[in-house]
C-alpha cells in the first residue's frame, strides 16, 4: 500500500522556521524523484521545491529560494523541507508528492501525501 505521510505542520510566527517531513511506503523511493508544494485558500497548488531521486539536484522557484531547503534520506524514506524566515504568504497546505518507477519497465507512478497545515502568523 502506497503511503505518503507528511508531518511537522503547525503554527509559527514570521521570521520562524519549520521543519516538514514525509515519509514513504510502498514504492521505491530510491527511484523517485520527490517534491513539496503548497496550496493557499483560494489559490492554486504551486510547487516550492524538488528534488531528485538521488538527492544531488534541486530547484526552488524565487519566492523561497534562499530560504527553504529540500534534501532526503533514501534509507529512511523520507524527504523533507526546512523552512526558514518564513512570511505570512508561506502560508498553506503543504503536499509533499513522489513521481518515478519501480524499475526501468514499470510505469511512472505520481503519488501524493494528504497534506500538513502551515501557518505562518503573529
Amino acid at each position: 500500500q502506497v503511503q505518503l505521510v507528511e508531518s511537522g505542520g503547525g503554527l509559527v510566527q514570521p521570521g520562524g522556521s519549520l521543519r516538514l517531513s514525509c515519509a514513504a511506503l510502498g514504492f521505491v523511493f530510491s527511484r523517485a524523484s520527490m517534491s513539496w508544494y503548497r496550496q493557499a485558500p483560494g489559490k492554486e497548488r504551486e510547487l516550492v521545491a524538488w528534488i531528485s531521486s538521488g538527492g544531488d539536484n534541486t530547484n526552488y522557484p524565487d519566492s523561497v529560494k534562499g530560504r527553504f531547503t529540500i534534501s532526503r534520506d533514501n534509507a529512511k524514506k523520507t524527504v523533507y523541507l526546512q523552512m526558514n524566515s518564513l512570511r505570512p504568504e508561506d502560508t498553506g497546505v503543504y503536499y509533499c508528492r513522489a513521481v518515478g518507477s519501480n524499475a526501468p519497465w514499470s510505469p511512472q507512478f505520481n503519488y501524493w501525501g494528504q497534506g500538513t497545515q502551515v501557518t505562518v502568523s503573529s
